[in-house]
């Protein structure tokens, strides 16, 4: 805990920002920030941490960190800490420690050391001036007085246990959060759940976010991306369905045209008199084309070869 940190949050006024958090919880936030920082006024509290003690939701608490370090008054030193090496260590800005304000100049008054004495004249006279520069208790660096709340105890489970940035509970919180309609679930089994989340990384790879900030960001994308693929199903669909399922290929028309031209029950009964295979195979070629006859020798066509149902005609 630093006294002059606290002091100094106390001091700070805040604007309204249209669309912004109010004044008062800046300063909450401020002020709980200050509580953790150390004699260098820095300070690493987890997200969690803050957003329990100052009792707003991490969204909120987002907005109120990139409004502090827009003003100026904290910014990210670049340095994790925790045992995954993912809280962000700030530094708050301004904050004048008492070992650094102007050391104080007493004046004396002229006395000697024995008053009483004939020979007071003689007595060596003290100091005109003493020097009382004031200090600041220290503490040693592994001193558990030092930002004793970011001890490894008090850090978030996800601190101490992750190996990466992506927590699927927390997602799925951000998501339903997000979207009340939607089902985290199969946007996480979802196919295209893997390719978004690689773009995603990528993308943000230079910017150094918090664990915090690169869900809520990811779940904003993932949400974004499901409507495009939603979209893009709907449209495949659509397609699939405004063509025929009945209907052979030309491929598949000639095969088996050939087939049931020589089929001796297909060809006793609608070959024409002193047709021959080739004339019956362009006729039965030409009949097949028709999803209607198609579906309607669908018998025959299983037996020279049709493996997938015609269905029912259109």
């Amino acid at each position: 805990m630093s006294l002059d940190a606290t002091v100094w949050a106390w001091k700070k006024q805040f604007t309204q920002v249209k669309g912004g958090p109010s004044p008062a919880l800046k300063k909450l936030v401020l002020l709980s920030m200050a509580d953790r920082a150390d004699e260098q006024h820095c300070c690493y509290p987890s997200t969690g941490r803050l957003a329990e003690d100052c009792q707003i939701n991490k969204k909120t608490l987002f907005k109120i960190l990139e409004e502090l370090i827009s003003d100026g008054v904290i910014f990210d030193t670049g340095e994790r800490k925790g045992r995954t090496k993912q809280v962000i260590v700030y530094r708050l800005i301004g904050v004048q420690g008492r070992e650094q304000t102007v050391p104080t100049l007493e004046h004396l008054e002229d006395e000697s050391l024995d008053t009483q004495g004939l020979n007071s004249e003689t007595v060596p006279i003290l100091e005109q001036y003493q020097h009382f520069p004031e200090r600041v208790p220290t503490f040693p660096l592994n001193s558990t007085n030092i930002g004793t709340r970011n001890l490894s105890k008090n850090l978030s489970v996800e601190s101490k246990n992750k190996n990466t940035w992506l927590c699927l509970n927390k997602l799925r919180d951000e998501l339903a959060q997000a979207d009340p309609d939607c089902k985290p679930e199969e946007i996480i089994k979802a196919t295209w759940f893997n390719r978004e989340l690689s773009a995603f990384e990528k993308f943000n790879a230079d910017k150094n976010l918090c664990d915090e900030l690169m869900i809520y960001h990811f779940a904003d994308s993932l949400l974004r991306n499901k409507a495009k693929y939603d979209k893009s199903q709907k449209t495949e669909k659509s397609k699939s369905s405004s063509t025929s399922p009945n209907k052979l290929s030309e491929k598949q028309i000639g095969l088996f045209a050939q087939r049931l031209s020589k089929h001796p029950e297909f060809s006793s009964r609608f070959a024409e008199p002193g047709e021959g295979y080739e004339q019956l195979a362009a006729r039965i070629a030409v009949k097949l084309s028709d999803p209607v006859q198609a579906k309607a020798w669908e018998g025959y066509l299983k037996q020279v070869g049709l493996d997938t149902p015609l269905g029912a005609a259109a």
